[in-house]
């Protein structure tokens, strides 16, 4: 995976560009922010920091990580380093902070965790969040004609699709599409409240960190 968008950063991005996406898209691009406002955020998975540029100017405090390197070099040209702090990792094994953040987000992460490491994902996490943070993941839903086909499914449950770069080469990656209940089921363990957002293409989920 992480070999695949470093070979894929400089096209990254053109997945914004469908013209069926555009109205979803502007109203994710003035909501996003209103959920980070005041707070210290740690964004997995920034990519090329895309959704970082339209909520960080309203956050107190954000590191943004990602495991390719190819794509934090073009997220240092997008946002304001001076405010943003990028930093190379990896999300299963989050580095040491010098402080507890009160927010995270995921934009396009969690289609791509193995349904067996999702729970693995969410505790480290947690870890280096405060009691109460504000938690919110943005992906894909699957739609006919817009949305890349499934090649395949293994034993897991894990979904598939082949994907083709500028260079010729395909790639089989990994992208899952949870349902509503399966993502409120995954993380009622850990949350004090919980919402469910859904547009044409696109889902969010907002949870809420229990104080226990």
């Amino acid at each position: 995976m992480k070999e695949y968008y470093g070979a894929r950063a400089n096209e990254y991005d053109r997945i914004y560009a469908k013209p069926e996406r555009q109205a979803d898209l502007r109203q994710l691009q003035i909501w996003l922010p209103t959920l980070f406002a005041g707070r210290s955020v740690l964004e997995i998975a920034c990519g090329t920091g895309y959704w970082t540029q339209f909520y960080a100017p309203m956050a107190e405090r954000v590191v943004a990580l990602d495991a390719a390197r190819e794509t934090l070099r073009i997220a240092a040209e997008r946002v304001d380093t001076n405010t943003v702090h990028l930093r190379h990792g990896d999300a299963y094994g989050l580095p040491a902070f010098d402080a507890l953040f009160d927010a995270a987000f995921a934009g396009f992460w969690w289609s791509h965790i193995p349904q067996e490491r999702i729970a693995e994902f969410l505790v480290g996490l947690h870890l280096a969040l405060e009691p109460g943070a504000r938690i919110v993941f943005l992906d894909n839903r699957f739609v006919p004609g817009s949305s890349t086909p499934i090649a395949d499914q293994d034993s897991a449950g894990n979904t598939y699709q082949m994907r083709t770069l500028d260079d010729g080469s395909m790639h089989r990656i990994l992208k899952n599409f949870p349902t509503r209940d399966q993502l409120l089921a995954t993380v009622d363990p850990y949350a004090e409240s919980s919402t469910y957002f859904e547009w044409e293409y696109f889902w969010a989920l907002e949870y809420t960190l229990k104080s226990d």
